[in-house]
């Protein structure tokens, strides 16, 4: 007989058994007293179905190693369905170490996404919801790139109406030895001119010895100005010629309140800056220092503040030399602006309160070679041939300082250039 029919007549007579066992218990149930020979018989039963049982086990043992399941049946074949027993064994090594080898256990995979706490399972980021209000910030966003693009066309305009590439260029080709001074009055007139909305009109006033080009370079300003805002919006104020009494002071100054109330006002309408030149102002009277004073820290009206003023005298021409000739090794045109600005303005705000509201910016000596291009540059005027050993002959003509740090500055700077070439 082979295993697989032992098998399933073993547990057809373990069901008979059972049906039997089963059938006496109703019986003595049944019955009102119990008798030894019944309870004995239950035993030898309940020892039987053990013995059967152990029989079984030993048999799947032997028969594990050679591959075949508990049934007969080929390993991994689905075993048969069959009714629990009730054992008093519990579960044994080999069961348990049959069940982990004999079963792959699947590998655990990491799981990826967010795991919210005391949730088991995986739940979707929540989706964030467009606000409405983001087109309406970028609709802000452009409207102030268009208002900020055409602000600053507007300031290109306003500073194209005045030119102030000309005039850089004019400067810097006519004005000789003062390239610092240069830079300083175009930096003030390009922040200023760039609109016409002012809270102070512009006052810059430059001091130097004589003849280092200050009457020279108020020319050139006002002469470009007339060219860029009319004859009527220029004053060129000289003291010694429109107030050279010291008695006609007071009348000096409210006849020039009121000029330059009357162009301020004009000015006004026409929506331009004027140009107000006073050159020697070391001579200037007290009481138009105060007319000035009044005009420039007027806070009357609009007309008061948007104006340039340009103050050109020799006061402190003594510090600008002495300071150049003790330090005329490591001086520079850049360096000789920011150390002698402070200087010049401390003695200035004694002289009068004028000077407290302008910018001062310092001109320095010439050398003899600023001073042979004054030469030149006459003679050109003039229509001179420009011989260079003529003009060199005439420039040492010309006084200067000993030779300091090698430099040779001119006493007189280009003052008598002029003269000089009307002899020729």
């Amino acid at each position: 007989m082979s295993d697989q029919d032992s098998s399933s007549q073993t547990e057809g007579e373990m069901d008979e058994e059972v049906d039997g066992k089963g059938d006496r218990d109703e019986t003595l149930r049944d019955s009102p007293v119990l008798s030894l020979s019944s309870f004995s018989s239950s035993l030898h039963a309940v020892v039987r179905i053990k013995q059967k049982y152990r029989a079984m086990k030993k048999r799947r043992q032997e028969m594990a190693p050679l591959g075949r399941g508990a049934d007969g049946d080929p390993a991994g074949a689905p075993s048969k369905t069959s009714p629990k027993i009730f054992t008093f064994d519990g579960l044994t090594p080999f069961s348990s170490t049959l069940s982990s080898s004999s079963v792959p256990q699947k590998k655990k995979r990491r799981r990826k996404g967010v795991l919210y706490p005391n949730r088991g399972r995986r739940r979707a980021p929540p989706k964030q919801e467009q606000s409405r209000a983001k087109y309406c910030l970028y609709l802000l966003f452009a409207i102030v790139f268009v208002q900020v693009y055409n602000a600053i066309e507007n300031l290109d305009d306003h500073v194209l109406r005045y030119d102030l590439e000309g005039l850089e260029k004019t400067l810097r080709r006519e004005v000789f030895g003062q390239q610092g001074a240069v830079d300083g009055l175009l930096s003030h007139l390009k922040d200023y001119l760039s609109t016409y909305v002012h809270n102070k009109p512009l006052v810059v006033s430059l001091h130097g010895p004589s003849g280092v080009g200050k009457s020279h370079l108020g020319r050139l300003l006002a002469g470009h100005f007339r060219s860029m805002v009319g004859e009527t919006l220029v004053l060129q104020y000289y003291v010694l010629h429109h107030c050279p009494q010291e008695a006609d002071a007071a009348r000096c100054a409210r006849d020039l309140a009121a000029l330059i109330s009357e162009m301020l006002k004009r000015a006004e309408e026409e929506e331009k800056i004027p140009l107000f030149v006073f050159d020697e102002a070391e001579h200037m009277h007290g009481e138009i220092l105060d007319v000035l004073l009044q005009l420039v820290a007027s806070k009357q009206s609009n007309e008061y503040l948007n104006a340039v003023y340009l103050l050109l005298s020799n006061l402190g021409h003594a510090r600008v030399t002495k300071h150049m000739l003790h330090n005329s090794s490591s001086i520079s045109t850049s360096k000789l602006v920011e150390e002698l600005t402070p200087i010049l303005r401390n003695s200035l705000e004694k002289l009068h309160p004028l000077w407290t509201e302008a910018d001062v910016l310092p001109l320095g000596l010439l050398e003899k070679s600023h001073v042979m291009e004054c030469f030149l540059d006459e003679m050109t005027r003039e229509g001179f041939y420009p011989d260079h050993t003529n003009i060199e002959r005439l420039a040492g003509e010309v006084g200067y300082y000993p030779e300091v740090g090698g430099h040779e500055y001119s006493k007189t700077g280009c003052k008598q250039v002029v003269a000089k070439v009307n002899l020729l």
